[in-house]
């Protein structure tokens, strides 16, 4: 059965259904920090200094009610804003609109299940309450669900429950049936027996095979969606899985996945089935052994080349995570250029959600009375001193 879905409109339709909500979201990219902002809060000697500061910004009396503030009291209300906005946002569109936002809450949806099923594996007798209260507001379930999330045995087979009574009425509930579906073909087990097939599995394994799923899913449901729409997001979700593929592989140095006989096996298939770097390059990540052999796949790969040597350098302090968060930055930003999209609509949350990583951090240095360090994982949005806007000068 193929779904039809309806395409967004173009330059002179599009306003009709979307021109509101798309006017809304031109209006909150104008709250975003701007490079004066930061260079107030870097002046400031405590949190309770940065909390005055952010009352000149877009973010107002954020914290008014909190007298004892921290860097995670800081991201905790500065998620509650992003999220108050996103929610109005989708309270105000229409399909396809709507259909597009509630994709982006299945990446935190599936980061929320993960969380839980985690916490639960290392420690059986983990309070799920507060597991619950960890998790993103953006991928909240249903109340409902969180109920029975909350009460399931913490088992394999209490796991089996979970997905066959909770998880597979979910929006991400798809993702689960056709990732155990293919793990039964493999095994020669039926796909119902969950609970042999949960116990048989690393959390890490499960995690990125659901992630593969979900950017796969968007992917093409962006593909049905056509004109700019597509084009942004294929590019945006491209990088996403190429950055997925290569710490995979990273990250599976030293473990089982990095043996001969399970690199084509086990660690291949983790790998999203799109992307720059698809098929040659995935196929080469295959077959790697160790970093250096990474590099060297990477090398005819000028922009992942440069990504990689910041995980091989030793001069400072930025992660290869650092690296791919500003390569996002710079991608979601242009996607603000072109009007009469969804894309800016997907950009807007992931910068929300560096901002808030950048504040997080800052206040941190602050509390550390380490400000020299505040460079180390602070990528700059919509910045002149952005390293991308200096690359050619």
């Amino acid at each position: 059965m193929v779904t039809v879905y309806s395409k967004p409109g173009g330059l002179t339709t599009f306003n009709i259904k979307d021109g509101f909500v798309e006017a809304l979201l031109r209006g909150y990219k104008l709250g975003f920090l701007k490079d004066v902002d930061y260079r107030s809060i870097l002046q400031c000697d405590n949190l309770s200094d940065v909390k005055l500061n952010l009352q000149e910004t877009d973010y107002g009396n954020f914290c008014a009610e909190v007298q004892q503030v921290s860097p995670s009291i800081i991201r905790e209300k500065a998620m509650e804003k992003l999220v108050a906005e996103f929610e109005y946002l989708r309270s105000q569109a229409d399909y396809p609109l709507a259909q597009f936002l509630d994709y982006i809450t299945y990446d935190y949806m599936i980061d929320n299940v993960m969380l839980i099923l985690k916490a639960t594996l290392n420690n059986p007798n983990v309070d799920i309450f507060s597991l619950v209260k960890q998790a993103h507001p953006l991928g909240q379930f249903e109340e409902s669900v969180l109920k029975s999330i909350c009460a399931f045995e913490n088992s394999a087979k209490g796991y089996g429950e979970l997905y066959q009574s909770v998880l597979i009425d979910t929006p991400i509930g798809k993702y689960f049936a056709k990732f155990l579906e293919e793990e039964s073909a493999k095994s020669a087990q039926n796909a119902n027996d969950v609970q042999n097939l949960l116990a048989e599995l690393s959390a890490t394994r499960l995690e990125s095979s659901l992630r593969k799923l979900y950017l796969e899913d968007f992917a093409h449901f962006c593909e049905t969606l056509g004109g700019e729409t597509a084009e942004i997001m294929l590019n945006l979700l491209k990088a996403r899985a190429d950055a997925t593929a290569i710490n995979i592989t990273l990250n599976s140095f030293d473990t089982q996945l990095n043996q001969i006989n399970t690199r084509k096996s086990q660690r291949k298939p983790l790998y999203p089935s799109m992307g720059f770097l698809y098929p040659e390059g995935t196929e080469k990540l295959s077959e790697v052994g160790d970093e250096n052999d990474l590099a060297s796949v990477l090398r005819t790969y000028p922009i992942y080349e440069e990504i990689f040597k910041s995980h091989q350098g030793q001069s400072n302090e930025q992660t290869i995570d650092d690296a791919f968060y500003e390569r996002e930055v710079e991608l979601n930003e242009m996607a603000f250029e072109g009007q009469f999209q969804y894309a800016a609509f997907y950009s807007y949350v992931r910068l929300k959600e560096q901002e808030i990583r950048n504040l997080v951090w800052i206040c941190e240095c602050i509390v550390q009375r380490r400000k020299d360090r505040t460079s180390d994982h602070f990528v700059p949005i919509f910045s002149k001193e952005a390293k991308f806007r200096n690359r050619n000068r």
